[in-house]
């Protein structure tokens, strides 16, 4: 009996990093960041099922190296109707990317890119006392925490939007992300970075 080395070439079973795609349909290629601050922080490894198992959990800043949509899954399960149902918030997301490509006829890779450098803000107020009184005080954020500020506001837009309401959660998704993408106003995660920008401005 001939084993499986004999009979299959080596050739045809390596697969180039290149030709991996995000559930098997899309490319990481020629993908860009353009904000300089966040390229670090948004992991654009190829990988064609987003899930990492939590190897990240003990290590320093190792959600740097998580697959940034894997993130987003991770974000969607944080609501109690989807708490721990993973392969749900993985099923949304696939979904939310299929209605983006629609939408848009563009790699939904790269416009939620887009849609995190448009809704991550840049400068917040933290709280600093000086004998007994408190102020507010404006402080840059860090670009980890710019981009986690950025997928948070975009799922909770989402949920906002589907709540009580007769569209699902896929579609709320794809829209919310399409319009973070676009700097729409309408978006709710616009609307939380210029809310917090505005803010950190008077606290000056």
């Amino acid at each position: 009996m001939e084993s499986i080395q004999e009979t299959v070439p080596l050739s045809e079973i390596m697969v180039s990093l290149n030709e991996l795609k995000l559930f098997g349909k899309w490319s990481y290629r020629d993908l860009v960041v353009l904000d300089p601050s966040l390229k670090k922080y948004i992991s654009l490894k190829p990988v064609v099922i987003p899930h990492t198992a939590g190897r990240h959990a003990h290590r320093r800043f190792g959600k740097a190296e998580v697959p940034i949509v894997e993130r987003l899954i991770n974000r969607m399960m944080r609501k109690a109707k989807n708490l721990g149902k993973k392969h749900l918030a993985y099923n949304i997301v696939k979904t939310a990317f299929d209605l983006i490509y629609i939408k848009t006829k563009e790699n939904p890779l790269q416009i939620f890119v887009r849609a995190i450098e448009n809704a991550a803000p840049r400068e917040e107020t933290t709280r600093i006392m000086y004998g007994g009184i408190v102020y507010h005080v404006a402080v840059d954020i860090s670009p980890m925490r710019r981009v986690d500020l950025a997928i948070r506001h975009i799922s909770e837009g989402s949920y906002l939007c589907s709540f009580r309401s007769a569209k699902p959660i896929e579609e709320c998704l794809a829209d919310e992300i399409i319009a973070a993408a676009n700097y729409d106003s309408k978006s709710y995660a616009i609307q939380r970075k210029e809310e917090i920008e505005r803010i950190a401005l008077s606290s000056r």
